[in-house]
């Protein structure tokens, strides 16, 4: 899954992609580098971002969406919270929901069950992106996070939203202090075996810098060493800002694994 932030803000890419042009070409470039899913974000989730109305985000998803739906075949997710950008997203024509809220918005999870076919990634996170990084706590990580994708997974079969379409992720980065995320990775196993596919987000993360004392450009070869583990302990999509470098290092994963 190769990212594509349309935003000014996000804590990598913000303002590389924030013109129509550039994040078509961006998204282009993923895709020719071996995407399968290409990701597009209107809104930062980064630690201490601010939100942005419906019709700025809206008005920054949509039209990327419809060129690539109108160009090319690869899947499309978009990455929101909200129920109105999540409705018209899947009217044009996007594969995945990606919601850090995990549909726990008002009338996401209808927006959701609206569609027959649309898959869903329901995503923990402890607070929310202003506040998360604050002092998370857990009285155990591993079954704390469990236990709340599993509840949320009921809630999206209970509104209608059959399990084949479901996709889960642990969170990586969103409420988690380094030993949670590394906590987490250690046991990804315990996730993958739930029955879903589980989705990692650890690309170019404020904890792979934390540890290897890199800025945010410089946390490629850190990325990549928490990609092939995640494959390895049964995770089903890498999401990245760098896909040829991870696309070659999970062939080389699959090849020895399968």
């Amino acid at each position: 899954m190769g990212i594509v932030n349309v935003t000014p803000d996000s804590f990598s890419d913000g303002g590389l992609f924030l013109s129509q042009n550039n994040a078509f070409k961006q998204a282009k470039q993923l895709i020719a580098e071996g995407a399968d899913i290409i990701d597009i974000g209107g809104e930062s989730t980064r630690p201490g971002a601010e939100p942005v109305s419906v019709q700025e985000e809206l008005d920054r998803v949509i039209p990327l969406v419809e060129k690539i739906r109108a160009e090319f075949s690869v899947s499309i997710s978009v990455d929101t919270s909200k129920s109105l950008v999540m409705r018209e997203a899947i009217a044009a024509g996007v594969d995945i929901i990606n919601d850090v809220m995990a549909l726990t918005g008002e009338d996401s999870i209808a927006a959701v069950a609206a569609s027959d076919t649309v898959k869903v990634c329901l995503m923990h996170m402890q607070g929310e992106p202003r506040t998360m990084q604050k002092n998370p706590k857990y009285d155990n990580v591993i079954e704390d996070i469990k236990a709340f994708l599993l509840m949320r997974t009921q809630a999206c079969i209970n509104a209608g939203i059959t399990s084949n379409r479901i996709i889960i992720d642990p969170g990586f980065g969103f409420g988690k202090t380094v030993v949670h995320n590394l906590l987490l990775m250690k046991n990804l196993q315990v996730f993958s075996q739930l029955g879903y596919p589980v989705l990692v987000g650890i690309s170019r993360k404020s904890f792979i810098g934390n540890i290897l004392n890199k800025q945010v450009t410089e946390r490629l070869y850190g990325s990549l060493a928490l990609a092939v583990l995640a494959i390895s302990k049964g995770a089903s999509i890498i999401r990245t800002h760098d896909v040829a470098a991870t696309v070659d290092a999970l062939k080389m994963t699959d090849a020895v694994l399968n």
